[in-house]
């Protein structure tokens, strides 16, 4: 694919892209919508205080974990349309309510509940790949991960004007933070019309059984289980941050670690259900996958991604007390961090697909956010101003483009569950923030660039060691066992994806 074919709207497969890119966008933007109008809401509700703000905003991706994880599992049984404009849809109540809250208790729930709305990333990955061959999946997913993604900056840069200078008066915001949800509303239903699943004459391919992610040995089934414990231990964080802050009680926070640890036990039961039976009858050699290379994108996502959420919270703070700058400058050169996803994300896909070899794509992106995080820690007042940007620049395009790089691989990984790796690697990057943000509280601002280059360092040794070159990389199909074929419709039809038609 090349980057022309991107304006072929004729071409029913770029439809689905550009289709799928906008919801996202669109739930990127509805998710995004508080912090732009944060001041406005203190101001005009004054009871708020910075310290309501900031629980709202540990409340605003605490569900994101588990619903990457749900929303993985769902749209891989029930495919990414319906699924797709199901949180669409679903996702404008919460939003509509916190527009017109006019308590804590209103806020906090729907906030929380909006969080789950960050899932929609995982949707659409799923989506793409069904209409894109193994050679062209990366360059298209990373334009629906980068392009999808600007939906957050461009909240921040709209929403003011829309709140209070188009809409005005004392309730503007109110308004402003309402239209995200019809808007999500509206194109919810308008998304379920126009797309389909899979191109003509080609099924979906599903998992043998749902509720948890199938493995393929008992030594992975064992992974897959230790993987699985820190996406609940990065919610008992947030819910220790949120009792810190004042907002829950002691005793209420002991209640909320019991149902994660309820929830765990429960995931834990899914998982020996859905894999005790396939273990015992044995899983043809064809029909393996390695969970290491899922747990491998587990942690690029959660070096990458988990870094970017993290530096974004921080940079503008960082460059306004480092270099003395005004808030609105400061605010200004961080956004640029968002403003390369644009770019960054495409290209780390793009060079994925160009490249050869996925692995080493992978590892050198790796090695590049080391080397870009190492050298931010060492930014002070003795900087250049310009040369502080530039280097803030070349990490976020290695942060970015090692995202694209990510989710170039993962639909290759075993194609019938590849809405739930997706969603475990998603929810990693949100662990990432969690823990990156928990640990920022504790050290200045360089030695937390030291710890995000630490961290993306052990993800590279771990791809170096666990991260495969999947089969089928470059070809125009996926690679389908035998079971594959076998459990869907029609029986033994062949995944193939077809070349555009010339226009």
């Amino acid at each position: 694919m090349k980057l022309a074919d991107i304006l072929k709207f004729k071409d029913e497969r770029m439809k689905i892209l550009h289709l799928t890119w906008i919801a996202f966008f669109i739930s990127f933007f509805t998710w995004y919508n508080m912090a732009p109008l944060a001041t406005t809401m203190l101001s005009e509700m004054n009871w708020l205080t910075a310290e309501h703000m900031a629980a709202l905003g540990i409340l605003n991706v605490a569900l994101t974990i588990p619903a990457r994880i749900i929303i993985g599992s769902l749209l891989d049984r029930f495919g990414p349309r319906i699924i797709y404009s199901s949180l669409l849809i679903v996702m404008s109540v919460p939003a509509l309510i916190f527009a017109f809250a006019d308590n804590w208790l209103q806020l906090m729930i729907s906030r929380l509940v909006l969080g789950s709305i960050g899932a929609s990333f995982v949707i659409g990955i799923r989506m793409v790949s069904e209409w894109f061959p193994p050679k062209d999946v990366g360059f298209a997913e990373g334009l629906y991960g980068g392009w999808g993604n600007f939906g957050s900056a461009a909240a921040a840069m709209v929403l003011p004007f829309i709140g209070l200078t188009l809409f005005g008066g004392e309730d503007g915001w109110r308004y402003a933070l309402a239209l995200t949800g019809l808007i999500c509303f509206a194109y919810g239903i308008f998304y379920y019309w126009a797309v389909k699943d899979t191109p003509e004459g080609k099924s979906l391919v599903k998992p043998k059984k749902s509720g948890a992610m199938e493995v393929s040995t008992w030594g992975d089934m064992f992974r897959l289980i230790l993987w699985s414990i820190p996406l609940g231990g990065a919610l008992a964080i947030s819910a220790w941050r949120i009792e810190n802050l004042g907002f829950i009680a002691e005793s209420t926070l002991y209640i909320v670690l019991s149902l994660i640890g309820i929830a765990f036990i429960i995931q834990l039961y899914k998982i020996l259900e859905v894999n005790i039976p396939i273990l015992k009858a044995g899983v043809p050699d064809e029909d393996q996958y390695n969970f290491k290379n899922v747990a491998a994108l587990n942690s690029t996502y959660f070096a990458n991604f988990g870094a970017e959420l993290a530096i974004v919270s921080m940079l503008p703070m960082f460059f306004q007390l480092t270099f003395s700058l005004t808030p609105s400058t400061a605010g200004l050169i961080a956004a640029s961090f968002a403003f390369i996803n644009l770019i960054a994300r495409p290209l780390g896909g793009i060079l994925s697909d160009r490249m050869g070899n996925r692995k080493r794509v992978m590892l050198v992106y790796m090695l590049g956010i080391s080397a870009g995080l190492l050298g931010m820690g060492f930014i002070d007042s003795s900087w250049p101003l310009l040369a502080a940007v530039l280097m803030t620049i070349l990490t976020s395009m290695f942060i970015q483009g090692a995202e694209g790089a990510t989710f170039a691989v993962i639909p290759m990984i075993k194609k019938r569950i590849t809405g739930q790796i997706a969603g475990m690697a998603g929810a990693y990057g949100n662990v990432g923030a969690t823990i990156y943000l928990t640990l920022y509280t504790f050290v200045p601002p360089q030695t937390f660039f030291f710890i995000l280059a630490g961290g993306a360092l052990l993800s590279f040794a771990i791809c170096l060691f666990w991260l495969e070159e999947p089969k089928n990389s470059f070809s125009s199909e996926y690679y389908l066992s035998e079971l594959d074929h076998q459990h869907n419709t029609p029986a033994h039809a062949k995944e193939s994806i077809r070349e555009p038609k010339a226009l």
